[in-house]
């Protein structure tokens, strides 16, 4: 089964404390409207009414061509790390998603990209890992490009 993971807690900690985001920025505090604020700390919905925080975020340590840059929330409050093998709350939420493999060097394996429906995420992530090249897994939004989570071999 894969693994959904959430972003690191002393990554979302550094963020909390205002540690400058992809481009340089404070975080942007605002209050969520209960309705696609999906935290990627508990990959849970940021409830309405409650604080979060807006970024922009790099889920890679380099820069480089494939080293994408979205936007991103995050509960400005303490979350608990969300994760796991079953499909996180914040990916229930929409019709499909982007998925697409990555391999140990960062880079997007060609051919595992695709716009998939909710419903079949798992079977799609089976046949991306079927190949070897395969290191890791994004999930991005697949109408605003947000990185949603990573998803690795459990």
């Amino acid at each position: 089964m894969p693994r959904f993971t959430a972003l690191p807690t002393d990554i979302v900690e550094a963020y909390r404390a205002g540690a400058p985001d992809a481009f340089g920025n404070p975080p942007e505090r605002q209050i969520s409207d209960g309705a696609g604020n999906p935290c990627r700390h508990c990959l849970r919905h940021v409830p309405k009414g409650a604080g979060m925080l807006v970024l922009a975020y790099k889920p890679f340590a380099g820069t480089h061509p494939y080293a994408e840059v979205g936007p991103i929330f995050l509960c400005a409050d303490t979350c608990e790390r969300g994760g796991g093998t079953a499909l996180p709350e914040v990916m229930g939420t929409a019709p499909d998603y982007l998925i697409k493999g990555y391999g140990a060097d960062d880079r997007i394996v060609y051919g595992t990209g695709s716009v998939t429906a909710t419903p079949a995420l798992h079977q799609r992530i089976a046949a991306i890992f079927a190949d070897p090249k395969v290191a890791y897994i994004h999930a991005r939004s697949a109408r605003n490009n947000c990185y949603q989570a990573r998803i690795d071999r459990d």
